[in-house]
């Protein structure tokens, strides 16, 4: 009998050393072929031909910078991908000049883009057509999201059957106090500034009149700035626009062509052959095209400038403020502060550009990044770039800056503080858990989610939270050049697009990330220069395997749970796990922004 157990044992020995080895083998090469693709060698990049069309496809494109990873584990992985809008927009300059590329195609173009990206990418395109060169776009249907972006093309074509979305815009904010009655678990809120709301679902079940006239404001100004690029490209004024916008004018294909917002219903077939009249090819014969990330890695980026010797370091802060080290899509004070470091410390960099995406979050970290900007600042200059967003903590670490840009899209402001504890009294006590504490003094217990909060406990936090909000206030105001009392006037946790930033003196300029590093390029007295992308992030070979979400063994938890409870309740779980999480006090803005 042992002999048998050896001999199985033996065997699932060997079955198990061959899986793995077969599951290492996979993975090593699935590393090697990123570290090819990703910038790491010309392995893998593609052919452009002559007369060739690029295929704008940005289904895989979400953050401005798609990060520069060392693997501490595998050399060979050791790259910056080409997947950020970043890379996109210095690829379609490239094309505005590459005699090879004829023009640019959007089909069915999805994207996880936020707006004030959009609108990036889609001056970027109206420049490209300055080329003289084309851009057409196809979809079976158009969201006001998809629309806005491929309106700049210079023919648009809907399918026969599809959808047309122009109504508006408008916010929706879900409310959390009765849910709190019916579970027992309640957040206990302490903040300062009427307009941060970001708590307001917790407190009531309705929205308050100040967090209604702030997003109404913002919907107005983000309206606003859609329709009138729209206005510009299709040649239509904004007063008819908004008419068609009220009355649902464009509904259908046809209504939406009499109304001159797309040029021609018709097929795929149809857009594919009008592309290849365009091209002087034939009706049988393929067309050559080239995907946008094939030729972001193809393409030959200005040769002047990346033989410059000067650099314009330009920093990337991206995603919610939550301390530590910092990843792609968080934001710590170690990449930050490394990544400032590395900055003054070279010779070659003449100016820095902060690029910030941020609602905030930590005001502790926001306060430690602020303080690393403010020491860099002493011996470099710092110009802000302003994202989708630079709200609260965003915009806290953005106020010391040199000079601030933003998007007229972009939210920003929500000077504001708040904190929020979860309190499971009311739960635990339904369950029959009854919580009696024992102390020496009579604030030691401090705050306990299994007994109500004291009045005591409620006025430290408080205080705290002023403490916090009157030094957010200070460091707006000496960046800023104001009073303290003029930045309160605007703050409150009030948030603000970049157009009404601009005129309240939160901003400086109106501009993209472009205008910002020539900005810095002026400051750092260089005319001849190329840039260079921070933060570097390291990556062991646990994190490599959980990014590969294509493989069934490596799915990452968050793309498992969207796949089975779809991505609108997934939306929600998100709010209200993140809010749970929370930890310190926090500045984050008011509310999550979900534009339809």
């Amino acid at each position: 009998m042992n002999f048998f157990k050896s001999v199985l044992a033996t065997v699932v020995g060997l079955f198990l050393f061959g899986f793995l080895s077969f599951i290492l083998i996979i993975v090593i090469g699935v590393a090697a072929a990123a570290a090819g693709s990703g910038g790491g060698g010309n392995k893998n990049i593609v052919e452009v031909k002559d007369n060739s069309v690029i295929e704008l496809d940005l289904t895989k494109v979400t953050n401005d910078y798609a990060g520069n990873f060392t693997y501490t584990d595998f050399a060979m992985l050791n790259s910056e991908p080409k997947e950020g809008l970043t890379d996109v927009l210095n690829a379609i300059d490239a094309a505005k000049k590459d005699d090879r590329i004829k023009g640019i195609t959007i089909t069915n173009g999805t994207t996880g883009l936020g707006m004030a990206q959009s609108k990036a990418l889609r001056d970027k395109l109206d420049d490209f057509k300055t080329s003289k060169k084309f851009i057409v776009a196809y979809s079976d249907t158009y969201t006001q999201g998809t629309y806005y972006l491929n309106s700049v093309a210079d023919t648009l074509y809907l399918n026969p059957v599809g959808d047309f979305e122009f109504k508006g815009l408008s916010s929706e904010v879900m409310f959390y106090k009765d849910l709190q009655e019916k579970t027992g678990i309640t957040m206990e809120v302490i903040r300062h500034g009427k307009y941060k709301s970001a708590v307001e679902p917790f407190l009531a079940n309705e929205m308050s009149p100040a967090n209604r006239e702030q997003i109404t404001q913002l919907l107005t100004s983000v309206w606003g700035s859609v329709v009138t690029d729209i206005s510009k490209s299709r040649n239509i004024p904004v007063d008819s626009l908004n008419s068609i916008a009220e009355n649902l004018s464009a509904r259908t294909p046809e209504m939406a062509k009499a109304k001159k917002l797309i040029d021609k219903v018709g097929y795929e077939d149809e857009y594919v052959a009008g592309i290849k009249k365009a091209l002087k090819v034939g009706k049988d014969e393929e067309y050559n095209t080239v995907d946008i990330l094939d030729y972001v890695s193809a393409a030959e980026m200005d040769s002047k400038a990346s033989d410059a010797k000067d650099r314009i370091a330009v920093i990337y802060a991206q995603g919610e403020i939550a301390g530590g080290e910092g990843d792609v899509n968080i934001i710590g004070e170690g990449a930050l502060r490394t990544a400032l470091q590395a900055a003054v410390e070279d010779e070659d960099v003449k100016s820095i550009v902060l690029r910030v995406d941020s609602p905030g979050g930590s005001a502790l970290t926001s306060d430690i990044i602020w303080r690393d900007i403010e020491l860099a600042k002493k011996k470099k200059p710092i110009v802000v770039s302003m994202g989708n967003y630079a709200a609260s903590g965003g915009y806290y670490i953005s106020c010391n800056a040199n000079r601030i840009f933003a998007e007229p899209t972009t939210i920003t402001g929500s000077i504001g503080v708040f904190g929020v504890l979860p309190n499971l009294t009311k739960l635990s006590n339904n369950l029959g858990i009854h919580t009696e504490e024992v102390s020496t003094h009579g604030n030691a217990s401090g705050y306990s989610m299994f007994t109500p909060l004291k009045d005591n406990t409620r006025e430290i936090i408080q205080q705290g939270v002023e403490h916090i909000y009157t030094t957010f206030v200070s460091r707006v105001a000496k960046g800023r050049n104001m009073t303290p009392e003029a930045v309160d006037a605007i703050a409150q946790g009030r948030v603000w697009t970049g157009n009404d930033a601009l005129k309240n003196g939160l901003v400086d300029e109106i501009g993209g990330l472009d205008d910002a590093i020539k900005y810095a390029a002026k400051l750092g007295k260089t005319t001849d220069y190329s840039t260079k992308n921070y933060p570097e992030y390291e990556r062991t070979f646990d994190k490599f395997l959980s990014s590969l979400t294509g493989l069934p063994f490596a799915q990452s938890r968050e793309s498992f749970i969207k796949e089975e409870v779809g991505a609108e309740n997934y939306q929600m779980i998100e709010r209200i796990r993140r809010v749970t999480k929370l930890k310190g006090t926090q500045a984050m803005m008011p509310f999550e922004i979900n534009i339809r």
